[in-house]
């Protein structure tokens, strides 16, 4: 059993929503913790629901992992980056990162553990080494930790906004600046629970994005840089759809996925800073855009440089 202190620097709503950014796993799995016993406050069990005041200082006992039911397997992904402690890798489109939903393989975490030689467990056994994700049809870079220490820092770099992750999407329409930040409350769409939506504070979780427009074309879209400074779920495709500009061959937040026949949304994590976990080193990887998203710039470019009357 491995024994962990966890002190609030702030106040929180629930235990369990501090805790999961503590540890760095998800908020059913801290809730299994506290629901368990395995959470406790001066000896005492207590309730996942209940506020956290700064400065309270809990007991965590984190059980061993069990074996998990997750197969390896020989999926093609590119490995960035590797040593003992972490690993970047690629993900392509397509590929959903850890399972879910009953479906155990064919997914990112199935090939790492055929690839590497040891994953983190604080995220569970389903997630191992998993720190963050990227939605399945989204493509890019992503750091995976090899060692609960190294989750651990990474976690938290994140939580301090410290990691930082860049973004490339094309998007429908033409923005009208050149750069600026979007600032909303992200929550489960009251019409579609399966969806996310801007929401009324209160009703949400704060999320904030940066946007740089890269380059405009003539047909009607727009190549834009994004930086996350918060990590809510499908938070850029969420964004991009409320201010009107959604990313193209998304199918769910409204893209035209049927102009360039494509498998889903020409969005891709292009970039990826974090702090070595034992080194402190400042380490930062990129990634090229995948064919799909290169070919349609290539013909949005030849398009846009064509003699009058001429097709993309």
């Amino acid at each position: 059993m491995d024994s962990r202190r966890a002190e609030a620097a702030a106040p929180y709503a629930r235990l369990d929503v501090f805790l999961a950014e503590t540890l760095g796993c998800t908020r059913s799995a801290a809730k299994k913790l506290i629901d368990d016993g395995h959470v406790r406050l001066g000896g005492e069990p207590v309730k996942a629901s209940r506020p956290v005041a700064q400065g309270e200082v809990f007991d965590v006992q984190i059980p061993p992992p069990r074996v998990p039911d997750l197969t390896p397997q020989d999926i093609p992904v590119e490995i960035v980056y590797e040593d003992e402690d972490v690993a970047v890798v690629n993900k392509p489109q397509g590929l959903t990162v850890h399972a879910g939903n009953g479906n155990y393989s064919g997914t990112l975490v199935n090939a790492l553990l055929y690839r590497l030689n040891g994953l983190s467990s604080v995220n569970g056994v389903v997630r191992p080494g998993i720190v963050h994700r990227i939605d399945k049809d989204t493509s890019g870079l992503l750091v995976v930790a090899k060692n609960d220490a190294a989750h651990l820092s990474l976690s938290a770099q994140i939580a301090e906004k410290s990691c930082a992750r860049v973004y490339l999407a094309l998007c429908d329409g033409v923005f009208a600046e050149d750069a600026g930040r979007i600032e909303t409350y992200i929550g489960r769409s009251s019409a579609d629970r399966t969806k996310m939506a801007v929401v009324p504070a209160g009703k949400g979780r704060y999320a904030a994005t940066n946007f740089e427009v890269v380059h405009r074309y003539p047909q009607g879209y727009t190549l834009v840089r994004f930086r996350l400074e918060t990590g809510r779920t499908h938070q850029i495709r969420v964004h991009c759809r409320h201010i009107g500009h959604p990313i193209v061959g998304d199918p769910v937040y409204g893209g035209k996925r049927q102009k360039f026949n494509l498998g889903g949304q020409l969005l891709h994590a292009c970039e990826l800073t974090f702090t070595h976990p034992r080194t402190g080193e400042r380490m930062t990887f990129s990634a090229p855009l995948p064919a799909h998203f290169a070919r349609v710039l290539d013909a949005l470019a030849a398009g846009e440089h064509a003699a009058p009357g001429g097709k993309a």
